[in-house]
């Protein structure tokens, strides 16, 4: 396997992800490291963040001991409620989601493929076991983005030709945010538009198992 090149924290990948989330968008945010969006929504720009247990207009995670344990988000982790939050049944935020009332959700990822397809759930080892709403989220919101490493702890790419997962959905991935690159999905294979500093776009290609062009310039790499 070829080493991967220092990249950026979950943190600084939440900062990159909320820095494009456009004033104004109504968001979900799925389990794991897109949950740290919250925290980093830029001073100025209202992000209505939206939950499938039930919530409008989360806030972050309280600081340790301020919270309440009955206010969560699906993964239940704590959160807070921002001034005109609203609270409704299970079943009217699912009806809000497939209602595609949604601008973007922000998902984690086991695999993604080079057509968009993406893989983010799994009944083995210690993965999350069940898709969840991810499903829904996939199917009706206008716009789904990836947070995830760019490869697992072992080196394996999680950018590839075809996923080997259980797929969550054919083909509905817009974009992705790794800790090496801002990474879209283009008609040919994986686009890159953005690199975090200090990596090089030809480590990143050679960390990806599909087609991948560097979109800053018209020279395609496979």
């Amino acid at each position: 396997m070829t080493s991967a090149p220092v990249g950026l924290s979950r943190e600084q990948m939440a900062a990159r992800a909320a820095r494009d989330i456009a004033d104004g968008s109504y968001v979900n945010l799925g389990i794991g490291m897109p949950e740290m969006i919250a925290q980093f929504i830029p001073e100025g720009c209202e992000v209505i963040l939206h939950t499938e247990n039930g919530l409008l207009g989360m806030g972050p995670s309280p600081d340790d001991g301020y919270g309440d344990p009955e206010l969560i988000n699906a993964g239940k982790r704590q959160v807070t409620a921002l001034p005109g939050a609203s609270y409704f049944h299970h079943a009217d935020s699912f009806a809000m989601i497939r209602g595609g009332h949604l601008n973007l959700c922000v998902l984690g990822a086991l695999e993604v493929a080079a057509n968009g397809d993406l893989a983010n759930w799994s009944t083995g080892g210690d993965s999350i076991p069940a898709v969840g709403g991810a499903m829904d989220l996939v199917s009706g919101v206008k716009a789904v983005y990836v947070m995830t490493s760019h490869c697992t702890r072992d080196g394996t790419p999680k950018l590839v030709e075809s996923c080997t997962y259980p797929l969550t959905g054919v083909g509905v991935v817009d974009r992705i945010y790794t800790d090496l690159a801002v990474v879209d999905i283009g008609p040919d294979g994986f686009e890159v538009v953005d690199l975090t500093a200090g990596v090089s776009f030809d480590e990143v290609a050679a960390l990806t198992a599909g087609p991948i062009r560097d979109a800053r310039s018209t020279e395609v790499e496979r």
